[in-house]
């Protein structure tokens, strides 16, 4: 026999997150149609200019899981960055040894964090904001400028930062001058999908997916079962700094520069992100599509306010932070609910 699933609390979330993306995306295709808002090559762009931050809301959605936070990754983002431009320009550095030394300090960075976190049982909070500080402080000592990479400085990286893969042309919009621009993506948001993937499959399918969900939904639970809490809160910090430096090399492709500035409240846009997405800050619930859902309204939100032209840039932070409010609240209720269902 057949048995009817129920949607959950959690699943709802989810849903009404992707029904949001769509009518917010369709407004905008409607009001801002004469600035081509409707067109593929907009929404292409939502995703290239945030292909770092979508690898950055996995790892966050995964220490969230947890009952965690990790508040230095904007922080990590800026010295990533920072890093990968002075050890260019001025080391003279090729591209892929610094790719590889940014991966490295992340998951040593997150190593440390981890153990602070798991095994000496600091609050994350704490933890991460010691991490900020102590990142964006070493970005300031690498180089307290504004540096940008040229090709003349590195003729690899330039050449990634400006690689196109060019859709089919029948998706493409004939311009003002009778020519047919054809859409494109950049590489940075095929790796931003393929990381996506990877921690969907992770959480969905595998023991360490699994126990990130039981330590943040009852870590007492977890404990009594056998789980290794302490190890499952490290490595899930571990996991959150690498897809970090992930995204600070995918962020450094996008702007091509470093500056102590960069990437300043990056942390708040992937806490968000993840919250609109379904992700519970007590822990425990929690999916990386939801997550990329999140980003895409985040991003949506930022070019609509761009494309309308009259606005501050500071409504796109106002609309953020309601909706953020309403998802919490959302939250809040559904707890509730499922509270009576199982008395």
């Amino acid at each position: 026999m057949k048995t009817k699933r129920k949607l959950d609390s959690n699943t709802v979330l989810i849903f009404i997150t992707i029904a949001l993306f769509i009518f917010m995306y369709i407004v905008g295709c409607v009001i801002y149609q004469d600035k081509g808002f409707g067109n593929l090559q907009t929404f292409l762009n939502i995703l290239i200019n945030n292909a770092g931050l979508v690898c950055v809301t996995c790892g966050m959605t995964c220490v969230m899981l947890t009952g965690g936070i990790d508040i230095s990754v904007g922080s990590v983002i800026a010295m990533d960055c920072m890093l990968l431009v002075f050890g260019m320009t001025t080391w003279h550095m090729s591209a892929v040894p610094m790719v590889l030394l940014v991966l490295f300090i992340g998951l040593v960075f997150g190593a440390v964090q981890g153990f602070l976190v798991g095994y000496l049982e600091i609050q994350p909070f704490i933890v991460t904001m010691a991490g900020m500080f102590f990142a964006r402080g070493m970005t300031a000592v690498i180089c307290s400028g504004q540096i940008s990479i040229t090709e003349a400085d590195n003729p690899v990286f330039y050449s990634w930062a400006n690689a196109k893969i060019n859709l089919p042309e029948f998706l493409g919009k004939v311009n003002k001058h009778g020519k047919v621009v054809v859409p494109y993506m950049r590489p940075t948001v095929v790796i931003a999908l393929v990381v996506l993937i990877l921690i969907f499959l992770m959480l969905k399918y595998t023991k360490f997916g699994r126990n990130l969900y039981a330590v943040g939904g009852n870590q007492t639970s977890a404990t009594m079962m056998g789980l290794n809490v302490k190890k499952t809160k490290m490595l899930s910090h571990i996991l959150s700094s690498l897809l970090c430096s992930i995204g600070g090399i995918l962020y450094c492709l996008n702007t091509m520069s470093g500056s102590v500035n960069q990437a300043k409240g990056l942390e708040m846009d992937a806490i968000a992100s993840a919250v609109i997405g379904g992700t519970l800050l007590t822990g425990g619930v929690g999916n990386v599509i939801g997550s990329l859902f999140g980003v895409l309204i985040n991003g949506t939100i930022t070019v609509l306010v761009n494309t309308n032209g009259k606005l501050l840039s500071s409504w796109a932070n106002i609309a953020t932070a309601a909706l953020l409010c309403v998802f919490i609240i959302l939250q809040s209720v559904f707890a509730l609910v499922k509270a009576r269902r199982n008395k």
